[in-house]
């Protein structure tokens, strides 16, 4: 009999009885804060995304798939309370490096704009590798990706609706986040230089998945390589 990785970490939330049940309904044990995990959507694709047609996460190269390459990267927004200011976030999928800017609003012409002052901010031995791609959900926000796409060459592909697992790399960044930025923080009251050190501690963290290097490392291994190939 075999058993999925799923029904064992939903194991705690569903005791029936005992001290364990007792203190889940008490703390929020999980990193998001909730008490349980959700399950993943069985929703219907929503309609009217136009923006998304041709661009389906189905249609990326194969390398994005990987991360065998640099150049690759997943983005969100991190939405304060009421939903008015964010975060707008960058991952790049090899090195998981961050790049995190505040936002007061987000619609999409502004989102749009930042995100291209964002990718000029990345160095140019990984931002000129190539083909470069950017993963996204299929948020209202990025309905002028294609303005973004002519000012900086990155391709915007979209993920499947419900379906925030296949940009994981950004997703579990952006929970790393909201350890320095819980929910209920209004973006509007943070300023740039508080925003700017979480980035920075979470790119001078080491990662396991990187070898116990850090993002920041692995993207100066990256930046040495593409100088040699260069050179």
């Amino acid at each position: 009999m075999r058993v999925s990785h799923e029904t064992i970490y939903q194991a705690p939330c569903v005791q029936g009885r005992g001290a364990l049940r007792h203190e889940l309904g008490r703390v929020r044990a999980l990193r998001s804060g909730r008490r349980g995990r959700r399950p993943r959507s069985r929703l219907p694709e929503r309609p009217g995304r136009g923006w998304c047609e041709g661009c389906e996460i189905s249609l990326r190269p194969p390398e994005a798939a990987g991360r065998a390459v640099p150049g690759h990267w997943e983005g969100d927004l991190v939405v304060g309370s009421g939903g008015r200011s964010c975060l707008v976030t960058l991952v790049e999928r090899r090195t998981r490096f961050l790049v995190a800017r505040r936002l007061p609003g987000h619609e999409s012409r502004t989102v749009a704009g930042l995100l291209v002052e964002m990718v000029a901010s990345v160095p140019d031995g990984v931002r000129d590798a190539l083909p470069s791609t950017l993963i996204w959900d299929q948020g209202v926000e990025m309905a002028e990706h294609a303005r973004f796409t002519e000012a900086t060459g990155f391709r915007v592909y979209f993920c499947d609706p419900h379906s925030p697992w296949q940009r994981g790399t950004n997703e579990n960044t952006n929970g790393l986040l909201r350890q320095f930025f819980p929910k209920g923080t209004e973006f509007a009251d943070v300023t740039d230089e508080e925003v700017r050190e979480a980035q920075d501690l979470l790119n001078g963290r080491p990662r396991e998945t990187l070898g116990w290097r850090t993002p920041a490392e692995a993207l100066a291994e990256e930046l040495a390589k593409a100088g040699t190939m260069v050179a």
